[in-house]
């Protein structure tokens, strides 16, 4: 009976809970420069339990209780013949963690990636953002959101949570 309680209290008062965590996703078609790292704009909120994502300004992920965090992103993208489909996450400006999916054969008009990590953050500064590139014949790539043309419901998007470790 002690146990249970105890159990209980720590669910209650969130101490273990999985938070922060937020998931997010991209509202409607973003456009972006060909083979170029692009910032993604994400932001259409599922949740925030603890509001440390800025979903209308930096498009960032900056949790306030130190520790490891599982972070996440996909990216659905397309236009004109793609030869390669980046998803990155950048940790405090630089990139971290990127996946790669190469086409090479020009003939796709649509593709994803999609990019996970263990990160760990120190609960005040740290911060993690979603990137993609996307190298293709001509034009700029789209990134598809979830109003957007070709879309079937939540196509990019991004997220995180804590590990109890």
């Amino acid at each position: 009976m002690a146990i249970t309680k105890i159990i209980a209290d720590s669910i209650t008062s969130g101490a273990v809970a999985n938070t922060p965590a937020f998931h997010a996703s991209l509202s409607s078609n973003q456009t972006g420069s060909d083979n170029s790292f692009t910032k993604l704009q994400i932001n259409s909120e599922e949740y925030d339990t603890d509001s440390c994502y800025d979903n209308s300004t930096n498009y960032r992920f900056t949790p306030t209780t130190a520790g490891k965090y599982y972070v996440y992103g996909q990216v659905v993208a397309g236009q004109n013949n793609i030869y390669s489909i980046n998803c990155a996450i950048y940790k405090n400006g630089s990139i971290y963690a990127n996946c790669r999916d190469n086409v090479f054969s020009n003939t796709r008009a649509e593709g994803n990636a999609n990019v996970s990590a263990i990160i760990d953050f120190n609960g005040s500064s740290d911060y993690v953002e979603l990137f993609s590139l996307v190298d293709i014949t001509t034009g700029s790539p789209i990134y598809f959101g979830e109003s957007g043309t070709y879309t079937y419901g939540e196509m990019t998007y991004f997220g995180a949570y804590r590990i109890l470790t």
